[in-house]
């Protein structure tokens, strides 16, 4: 079966590194993941509100003895034990999700500052909210495994009565509430980022999806 440019198609931990286009797909997958922490690290600058995964991730930080991206690292570990009672198994981009991100965060944090002025701390955060969905999609179209926590949510709901998006709010709506306990920021950012994300990677993701020229073997 030939596949198109904007077709993602479920594939195992074998078929991902089977499926052809290796040149292609692994530098699209680093420079994603890598592009996606330097806009986590971004938003936390722009200090006006942050994803709901970002503010729990804020607030560990807050109370562990851990950097940011450390404590991105730890949960993404953590959630990816919760895949095995789902039956999930991590592809290669799910690995390097948890180490690559938490990696360039750190980096990207430890260049960055707040901007002294409310313009410059909303230009920063519409930057790093556009960058989020470019990398998002870079990543996702090189068709090497969904990251820790959207795997969670998409096994939960293949796993309960439950829809993807039901799944989703759930769980996001629990860590939002978690890290808001904790510490980590709220604010407009979280408004914006919930409003603008989605519509970033959708328009994204048909250009950046590499096609497959085969269906892979098992």
């Amino acid at each position: 079966m030939t596949l198109t440019r904007t077709e993602l198609t479920p594939l195992t931990t074998r078929q991902q590194l089977t499926a052809g286009r290796l040149g292609r797909r692994l530098p699209q997958l680093v420079v994603g993941l890598a592009v996606y922490g330097i806009s986590m690290a971004m938003m936390v600058r722009a200090d006006l509100g942050l994803a709901p995964w970002d503010v729990l991730h804020v607030g560990l930080e807050s109370r562990l003895p851990l950097t940011f991206g450390q404590v991105t690292m730890v949960v993404g570990a953590v959630v990816l034990l919760l895949w095995w009672p789902l039956r999930q198994w991590p592809g290669l981009g799910t690995v390097s999700n948890v180490v690559v991100i938490g990696l360039m965060s750190d980096a990207a944090l430890s260049v960055l500052t707040t901007p002294g002025s409310l313009v410059g701390r909303l230009v920063l955060l519409l930057a790093g909210i556009v960058l989020n969905g470019v990398a998002g999609g870079l990543y996702i179209g090189s068709q090497f495994g969904a990251g820790p926590r959207d795997g969670l949510m998409t096994g939960l709901a293949r796993r309960t009565p439950w829809s993807l998006r039901l799944v989703r709010t759930v769980i996001e709506v629990a860590v939002l509430g978690v890290g808001w306990l904790l510490g980590g920021t709220v604010g407009i950012g979280t408004v914006a980022y919930a409003l603008l994300i989605g519509p970033v990677v959708q328009l994204v993701l048909p250009w950046v999806t590499v096609s497959l020229p085969s269906r892979p073997t098992r």
